[in-house]
C-alpha cells in the first residue's frame, strides 16, 4: 500500500511548487527526484521512476521547478534552481523526519546537475543519482561541467546511455577516477540522453526503466546504514 500526499512548497521570497510524496509502509529512506529542462514532474520519465521506486519500499518525491509550476519554458536561473532545491530537501525532511543520510537526491539531465551542486556545498547526503548528467553542452565535449563535483562527500550513481550526446563516456570515465568516495557509473547500451535504445537491440522501454529502477533501488538499499 502506497500513500499519496501532494503539497505546495513554498520558495522563500519567490512562489510556490508543487510537490508529490508517494509514502509506502514502513520507509527508512526518501528519494527525491527532479525533473529535466524540458519537462516538468508529470513527465513519463519522472513518473515512472517515481512510481517504481516506490514500490521498491522507498519514500518517493518528485516537485516542480518554479518556471514549470508557472508554465514557462526557459529554466528559472542558477540561483532560483538550487534555492527550489533547498525547499525541498527542507520540507521532505521535516515532512517524514528522516536525517541527511537517509535522504537521496537525484535528477534528470539539468535537475540532477544542479542537485550535484547542492551536494557541493552541503554534505553527506545518503546518495546522489544521476539520470542522464550533462556533462557538456551538444558538440562542446571540450569543456566539461565537473569541477565541483569534486566537493562532493556523499556515494554517486551516474546511468549514461552510449549515445548521450551530453556526456560523452570517454571524457566521464577519466573524470570520475579523481572522485572520492568512487562513483559508480551504470552504462545503458545504445541509449540515448533520455535512455532511449537502438531498435536493433531489441530492448523496449519497460526493461529499460525496470533496468534503471531495479539498479537505483539496490544501490539506494547498499547505501543505507
Amino acid at each position: 500500500m502506497i500513500e499519496t500526499q501532494k503539497y505546495l512548497i513554498t520558495i522563500p521570497e519567490k512562489d510556490d511548487v508543487s510537490a508529490v510524496f508517494l509514502i509506502p509502509k514502513n520507509y527508512k529512506k526518501a528519494l527525491i527526484i527532479a525533473h529535466g529542462a524540458g519537462k516538468d514532474m508529470r513527465s513519463d520519465f519522472i513518473c515512472r521512476l517515481h512510481q517504481g521506486l516506490a514500490e521498491q519500499g522507498i519514500l518517493t518525491v518528485k516537485f516542480n521547478f518554479i518556471y514549470t509550476e508557472q508554465g514557462r519554458k526557459a529554466p528559472d536561473c542558477p540561483a532560483v534552481l538550487e534555492a527550489t532545491w533547498q525547499a525541498v530537501i527542507e520540507a521532505v525532511l521535516i515532512k517524514t523526519g528522516l536525517n541527511r543520510k537517509q535522504l537521496f537526491i537525484a535528477g534528470k539531465s539539468m535537475g540532477g546537475r544542479y542537485a550535484t551542486l547542492i551536494a557541493a556545498q552541503q554534505q553527506n547526503f545518503g546518495g546522489i543519482i544521476l539520470y542522464g548528467y550533462p556533462l557538456h553542452a551538444p558538440g562542446k565535449s571540450d569543456k566539461p561541467r565537473f569541477e565541483h563535483l569534486q566537493q562532493i562527500n556523499s556515494p554517486m550513481l551516474f546511468f549514461q546511455g552510449t549515445r548521450d550526446s551530453l556526456c560523452k563516456l570517454d571524457i566521464l570515465k577519466p573524470l570520475l577516477t579523481s572522485l572520492s568516495p568512487s562513483p559508480r557509473l551504470h552504462i545503458i547500451d545504445g541509449g540515448d540522453h533520455s535512455f532511449k535504445v537502438l531498435k536493433k537491440l531489441q530492448r523496449n522501454e519497460d526493461e529499460v526503466f525496470n533496468e534503471l529502477i531495479i539498479s537505483s533501488a539496490q544501490w539506494i538499499n547498499e547505501n543505507t546504514d
